[in-house]
């Protein structure tokens, strides 16, 4: 099959990839796959991954050997592959399985090629009314919803977003609906704009309350957004990270001891619930893509991908 390879920091694409096999698991068509800010970093070589990447995804289920009701049904999936037994599964933990594969990220070929596979408890099936573009947004609006799961946010908390891009226009509209006094900051404005009129209060980045807000989330892909984000807080705030970015960083840990500041990851969130989201409204994707590539155009999807100010590229295989 063809697909686009990722090793030692080099991208190719490839016609002579092996069709993906794994005892049990879904075989899936890619229908559609997006570039998000964790592929360009891998390019980069934030982690050492060697293989097909891309975990956004919607497909058609091929086959499926152990579950034969999925097979023609048009699928996302969540990227984590656990293996039911460590101590993390057991713990109901699954996307820190000890001996977890990972989409397009860890030991699993991901979704830049024609096929890919997964386990059928992985897969969710997309509403037909959902069109595929508005799918593929589902594992970056999980994400966005993960921080929901992690954080109590209501009515009366000031919480700031930094980060006018991908995935920092979902996680605003994530929080949108909780009530708090929400911000996001960028320095987009045609981006800041989109936001706004979706009944978000925006601002630059450059002018950003010190020491004044309950909760931030860093959702630049950059380290500079910690800096941006950590400068706002109030002491005893907590600073939700969501950006993963090559390179190492320096920070202030006594600051943060002084200032009693909580520092919570946050990676892969809830699929159900972003497909609700997204079928809703309350989520809403539109103008997101930017543009479109077929598979064997990839290499140039990455480079508009790259591109300062880009939103969302599509391939297609």
């Amino acid at each position: 099959m063809r697909g686009l390879w990722l090793e030692d920091r080099r991208l190719r694409v490839r016609d002579d990839l092996e069709l993906p096999a794994a005892p049990g698991e879904a075989l899936v068509r890619v229908l559609l796959a997006g570039i998000c800010g964790t592929d360009l970093e891998l390019v980069k070589g934030y982690y050492p991954y060697a293989g097909v990447p891309g975990h956004e995804f919607v497909g058609r289920v091929e086959s499926c050997p152990d579950a034969p009701e999925w097979v023609g049904r048009r699928v996302v999936g969540e990227i984590n592959a656990a293996c039911e037994d460590c101590r993390a599964c057991r713990a109901n933990r699954r996307s820190h399985c000890e001996r977890r594969s990972v989409l397009g990220i860890l030991a699993r070929n991901g979704s830049f090629a024609e096929f890919l596979t997964l386990p059928a408890r992985n897969l969710h099936a997309v509403p037909d009314e959902l069109a595929d573009d508005v799918a593929v947004f589902t594992e970056p609006a999980a994400a966005a919803l993960r921080v929901l799961e992690q954080v109590q946010v209501g009515p009366g908390q000031s919480v700031l977003v930094v980060g006018d891009g991908r995935l920092g226009t979902l996680v605003a509209q994530a929080l949108l609906g909780t009530g708090c006094d929400l911000l996001v900051v960028g320095r987009h404005p045609a981006k800041l704009e989109r936001l706004a009129a979706r009944g978000i209060r925006t601002g630059l980045a450059d002018s950003l309350p010190a020491r004044a807000v309950d909760l931030a989330v860093e959702c630049t892909g950059n380290f500079d957004g910690f800096g941006l984000a950590r400068g706002a807080l109030r002491p005893g705030g907590t600073l939700v990270l969501k950006s993963t970015y090559h390179g190492e960083s320096r920070l202030d840990l006594s600051a943060l001891v002084v200032d009693e500041i909580t520092l919570l990851g946050s990676r892969c969130g809830p699929f159900a619930p972003a497909l609700a989201a997204l079928r809703s409204g309350r989520i809403d994707v539109t103008g997101l893509v930017d543009a479109r590539y077929p598979l064997t155009r990839a290499l140039e999807g990455f480079e508009h991908a790259a591109r300062p100010g880009v939103m969302k590229v599509l391939l297609e295989p």
